[in-house]
């Protein structure tokens, strides 16, 4: 009975779906490939991962505060190219830096004002300022990479350099998901967002302000976005116009696997963490297993589906252990 009391909580741990599909995915491209699981390979991993594991903590809040933002992929490439044009305007690169982040804030709340403000679905509003950054991007860039500034490497120098065997920028990624833990799991503000995204209504009845937290969620949603895209093109030393194309579906893909629900009030920032390593793993464990680079569209759509059905197994057999 006990046994069965202990397999039962450990069900109900809202990252275990996701721990047992990841150790799933790592033994099967293990077979498969013996360099999977080489330490190079794996520092690899890491030092590729951080900037779409920020990227996917502000969606995984935001899912979960029951509203999505289709935008932060352009977010993403327009702060870089913001603050290179800055630089090239004699603006010092830590103020320039700094204007660059206040405007994703800014975009943030311009997302969350025109949702709250006109009921119009964030699904809507976001792929529409999706398309309004890009295209400032291509229209500040030219479409083409700027050349990236001497000064740029102060952002180089405290981003991507090496602390041992990982990235300063793995660093940073840990310490926000830790942040964004205790905020959504041991805060009251995290209760806000679970409860906005769950049932508004009784969010409301109890004195909660489900437009306040979403307009929150919003802007620490652009914010991560653009502080990602600052990580990326300091580290591969330039910023492409096209950079986090297609980020904001596998960002959402990621949340998924995790567990995130679509219809808001449930998810775990450590759980969609796990989705989206397990994103980087495929494309990884495919190539090293020699297999077509556009399969990997196909896997991801397979293990969406696999993920969300494997959630709900879960969660069932753990009620039917629990009683």
């Amino acid at each position: 009975m006990k046994a069965r009391q202990i397999v039962g909580r450990i069900l109900t741990i809202k990252e275990t779906s996701s721990v047992l599909m990841l150790l799933a995915t790592v033994l099967i491209f293990h077979a498969l490939s013996p360099y999977f699981l080489s330490y190079y390979n794996l520092r690899t991993l890491l030092e590729l991962f951080p900037e779409f594991g920020i990227l996917v903590l502000g969606v995984t809040l935001l899912m979960i505060s029951g509203e999505f933002d289709l935008s932060v992929g352009s977010v993403f490439a327009l702060c870089p190219i913001l603050i290179i044009e800055m630089i090239y305007l004699n603006v010092n690169i830590a103020i320039a830096t700094v204007l660059a982040l206040l405007v994703s804030l800014a975009i943030g709340a311009l997302n969350a004002t025109i949702v709250v403000k006109t009921g119009i679905p964030s699904f809507i509003v976001t792929l529409a300022t999706m398309m309004c950054w890009r295209g400032a991007v291509l229209a500040a860039s030219g479409g083409t990479p700027p050349p990236i500034p001497k000064q740029f490497s102060i952002i180089e120098k405290y981003t991507v350099s090496w602390i041992g065997p990982i990235r300063i920028s793995f660093i940073y990624f840990v310490v926000i998901l830790i942040i964004f833990w205790i905020l959504l799991e041991r805060t009251r503000f995290g209760n806000w967002v679970f409860a906005s995204g769950g049932n508004p209504e009784a969010a409301r009845a109890r004195g909660i302000s489900p437009a306040k937290v979403k307009f929150i969620c919003f802007m620490l949603t652009s914010l991560l976005a653009a502080f990602a895209g600052v990580i990326e093109a300091a580290r591969i030393g330039s910023a492409l116009p096209s950079a986090g194309t297609g980020w904001e579906l596998d960002a959402i893909a990621a949340s998924v696997i995790g567990g995130t629900s679509l219809f808001g009030g449930v998810g775990s920032v450590v759980a969609a963490v796990i989705g989206a390593f397990l994103l980087r793993i495929i494309g990884n464990g495919l190539v090293l297993a020699g297999a077509p680079g556009f399969y990997f569209r196909t896997f991801v759509g397979i293990i969406i589906i696999l993920a969300v059905i494997f959630n709900i197994i879960i969660k069932k057999r753990a009620l039917k252990i629990r009683w």
